[in-house]
């Protein structure tokens, strides 16, 4: 029965572009009851009502309750039939796994957290990740998996899903990450920079402005989310918004990725560990000098706190963290014009000390029409961003880029997402 359908979809081209339109308008609620269909595609009643029984047919709608009526017989909605598969969420972080599942519809259903360096290699992390999302999928819905999202701390080329030298991750410069996911849960894997995944999470919350956007994470290392009109923006190779590793003026500090000068280097958040300790062992005083000699050594989270505490020294290293990143943000102002910047992570999380000082140096150093209309807000401190996110990005690449591949067989499959069928 697939197979007859593939082949009779393969020879016409119009009917596959306007039922693939149909699943995707209900899917994203732009319409969800047939004389809606009808009134946006310009189809006939009669062909609307074909697309639909066959989308209904292949499994990706259904009917739902009748919808409010405008004078005559009240319309039967229809629903995207979200139940139908999950995908999974892996963000792995600098000092973190967060791992979730997601129903078709972006609901994230259950997620779970530990504290993990991902220095430790892809070996012993991945081991540790698919331990936890096993334990997610035993107790989860009992639907198949469509896809699985991945999110690294580091340069990624997106074709491959291959880290390229990341600067936090030895070992894994060129692992197979896409191989290792797709052997275990069958299912197509993409894998992406974590903060594409935030910048992911804030389009699917401002879903209705298309916005364009750049998230910025200041947290143990420094990067930015670039999207135009709704989409993300990778570069040529997946390196675009790597602002963490932009020259600093004035600056000779070894950063991680084995140059000197780079932001990150400066205003990260290891960056800010680095001094902190050494200000302390030159005498500074306050609650981080006394946590350390309480023998609780400095971390970005906490710098951040006792920065909103009014510790001194916390200030001091965020506010220069700040304006070091923001004259940084400054150029991709000038370059790139968003309407908003979303600035999130550890380093961040000091809030309207550090926004004031991104804003003061963003409005000094871009020009007046590209902060016109410009906001710069800090992002939802909410743990299951970067699962929605995600979940964002897969569903994004299953039915807006490879949906035409599969959706004759009602479901992903590795051929077919990969073209080999």
């Amino acid at each position: 029965m697939a197979t007859q359908s593939t082949l009779r979809f393969g020879a016409q081209t119009d009917e596959v572009t306007s039922l693939l339109r149909i699943v995707n308008m209900v899917r994203t609620g732009d319409a969800t009851t047939r004389p809606e269909i009808g009134k946006i595609t310009g189809l006939g009643r009669g062909v609307v009502t074909q697309r639909v029984d066959h989308a209904i047919e292949l499994g990706y709608l259904e009917d739902a309750e009748f919808g409010p009526s405008s004078g005559g017989r009240a319309p039967r909605t229809l629903r995207f039939r979200g139940e139908r598969g999950t995908i999974i969420v892996c963000a792995l972080g600098a000092l973190h796994i967060h791992v979730g599942i997601a129903a078709l519809d972006g609901d994230i259903l259950d997620q779970t957290h530990r504290a993990w360096d991902i220095a430790r290699g892809p070996a012993e992390t991945l081991a540790e990740a698919m331990g936890m999302i096993d334990e997610l999928v035993a107790r989860g819905p009992k639907a198949p998996v469509w896809a699985v999202a991945v999110g690294i701390p580091g340069p990624v080329d997106f074709a491959s899903g291959r880290p390229v030298a990341p600067p936090i991750m030895p070992g894994w410069n060129g692992f197979d990450l896409r191989r290792q996911f797709e052997q275990r849960y069958q299912a197509p894997v993409w894998v992406d920079n974590d903060v594409n995944l935030l910048a992911f999470g804030e389009r699917a919350r401002r879903r209705e402005e298309h916005p364009d956007l750049i998230y910025c994470k200041v947290g143990s290392g420094i990067g930015a989310g670039l999207l135009s009109y709704g989409h993300i923006h990778r570069g040529a190779n997946g390196a675009a918004g790597d602002i963490g590793h932009v020259r600093v003026r004035e600056s000779d500090a070894l950063c991680r990725c084995g140059k000197t000068g780079c932001l990150e280097a400066v205003a990260g958040g290891w960056a800010l560990v680095r001094d902190a300790e050494a200000a302390i062992a030159a005498g500074a005083t306050g609650s981080v000098a006394q946590q350390a000699k309480d023998g609780i050594a400095p971390t970005p989270e906490s710098i951040a706190r006792a920065a909103e505490n009014g510790d001194a020294l916390a200030i001091g290293l965020i506010q220069r963290s700040a304006r070091d990143v923001g004259e940084s943000i400054a150029a991709l102002v000038n370059m790139f014009n968003p309407g908003v910047i979303v600035i999130g992570g550890a380093v961040a999380a000091a809030g309207e000390l550090f926004l004031a000082e991104v804003r003061q140096r963003v409005y000094e150093l871009s020009l007046p029409l590209a902060t016109r209309d410009l906001s710069i807000v800090q992002s939802v401190d909410d743990e299951r961003e970067p699962l929605r996110g995600g979940a964002d990005m897969a569903r994004e690449q299953l039915f807006d880029i490879t949906f035409p591949r599969w959706f004759a067989q009602g479901h992903p499959t590795l051929d077919a997402v990969h073209g080999a069928a």
